[in-house]
């Protein structure tokens, strides 16, 4: 099965191009997280899963252009390949169900990367821009210091944003004078109503924005010019982003392969660190 058979892909698609409230778009994204199962699921066990009530669910097929959810269950039936079906049950703790439901999410996302092209390009982009600024608040703080921490090895001019306020724009606006044409950001749940807004003014502002977030129906999608989904894990009491971390990963590397002194610099870098004695063997 290909990445454009997949069930994931296949909800995409059927998403696609339809204005979703942002309970319609919880419900989306909770779809696409468990894509094999969905056709298998009832209105209730599906609203459940989405954190949202039964008739939202309905609210939802309609939107969609259905007569309600059992003509949306029923199509989603007929398109899946045949034999097709949710695997068979496991009994497993809280702990370890919120360790399946990342490696189903980091599953997914290697599907999505099977057509590596949104990557290269963002890599691309990143790599042109002198300076590079990574935004991340919040909850993606984390996820945007580790990007700029490796980037900065690679790359000559790498600004943290990992703070919001007043100052954001301001910071926005020093990178513009300096030469920017891009910034990453790493938006994950929840969407801190500042990070919108900064990316808005980062597009005014001439910048092309890439995205990591935690769905292609994130508030973000819409003031992003490329956005790369990787879901996150809900099953705790606070959310876990392995995967989003993974395609950081994947966003550095594409990034190096258009730096073409990324390596004489990481061997620049191992030398010194030797010399210094920094790493204990």
């Amino acid at each position: 099965m290909s990445v454009t058979d997949s069930p994931a892909a296949r909800l995409q698609a059927l998403f696609e191009g339809h204005r979703l409230t942002p309970t319609q778009r919880r419900i989306a994204h909770s779809m696409v997280r468990r894509a094999a199962d969905v056709p298998f699921l009832s209105s209730v066990e599906l609203a459940e899963l989405a954190g949202v009530s039964q008739p939202s669910v309905t609210r939802f097929a309609v939107a969609l252009g259905f007569d309600g959810y059992p003509a949306l269950r029923k199509h989603l039936r007929e398109v899946a390949p045949a034999g097709e079906h949710p695997a068979a049950p496991q009994s497993y703790n809280e702990y370890q169900q919120a360790v399946e439901a990342e490696i189903e999410n980091l599953k997914h996302l290697a599907e999505a990367l099977a057509d590596p092209r949104p990557v290269q390009k963002a890599g691309r982009v990143l790599a042109a821009s002198r300076p590079l600024p990574v935004l991340g608040l919040r909850a993606a703080a984390s996820q945007a210091y580790g990007f700029a921490y490796f980037a900065a090895k690679v790359h000559p001019d790498v600004r943290l944003l990992n703070e919001g306020g007043t100052m954001l724009h301001d910071r926005i606006d020093a990178a513009v004078r300096a030469g920017a044409s891009a910034l990453l950001c790493f938006a994950l749940p929840r969407h801190p109503r500042e990070v919108v807004e900064g990316l808005e003014h980062a597009k005014e502002a001439g910048l092309t924005v890439v995205t990591v977030a935690d769905s292609a129906f994130a508030p973000v999608a819409k003031v992003s010019d490329l956005l790369l989904p990787a879901a996150v894990g809900t099953g705790l009491a606070f959310d876990t982003a392995c995967a989003p971390m993974l395609l950081g990963r994947v966003l550095l590397e594409a990034m190096c392969d258009d730096l073409p002194d990324a390596q004489a610099r990481l061997e620049e870098f191992d030398t010194r660190a030797a010399a210094r004695g920094l790493f204990v063997e």
